[in-house]
């Protein structure tokens, strides 16, 4: 979606706000509310924060590698201009001062993106996990319970065979 676009789609958002007073229900009188599915689903998989992480760990090896300005040579670069006598001596001492912070900045926002995503993965890989052996142990246990799982008549599976005992 093209900024321009994001930007037309909360004006318009924001005039219909404001050009009447309104409640928005999530369910009509006497009737259930809206499953969450018809909201939509938020879906994560795994490889999409794998790429995302990743890509921010390269910009933040990439800025590392490529922005940063040889801070000795331009601080001593700006000391000698101004002992000279030059005003660009302090400005150049200021943009590489403002350089560095903003720099530094950048690459922590990368940092936490990589870090984020990858916790992100780990705690979508337990959260997975734990929820299919709940649901696999709740479905086993319910059809323990069942007796309508076989056929009319018949024994549950799900108990096995009927042990037979041994004339003795």
């Amino acid at each position: 979606m093209a900024w321009n676009e994001w930007e037309q789609l909360k004006a318009d958002a924001l005039q219909r706000q404001q050009g009447s007073a309104h409640m928005q229900l999530n369910q009509v009188d006497g009737g259930a509310p809206p499953k969450p599915s018809s909201y939509g689903d938020l879906k994560v998989a795994n490889d999409g924060l794998t790429k995302i992480g990743t890509a921010a760990f390269e910009l933040y090896n990439g800025l590392w590698d490529k922005a940063r300005v040889a801070v000795p040579t331009s601080d001593s670069a700006a000391a000698d201009l101004s002992k000279q006598g030059f005003a660009l001596g302090a400005g150049l001492k200021h943009v590489s001062n403002r350089w560095d912070e903003q720099l530094k900045s950048l690459m922590d926002a990368c940092a936490h993106i990589s870090n984020h995503m990858r916790v992100t993965k780990k705690v979508h890989d337990g959260d997975e996990g734990y929820i299919q052996r709940q649901m696999s142990s709740i479905a086993t246990l319910d059809a323990g319970f069942d007796e309508r799982v076989g056929a009319p008549g018949e024994k549950n599976k799900i108990y096995g065979e009927p042990s037979k005992k041994k004339d003795d």
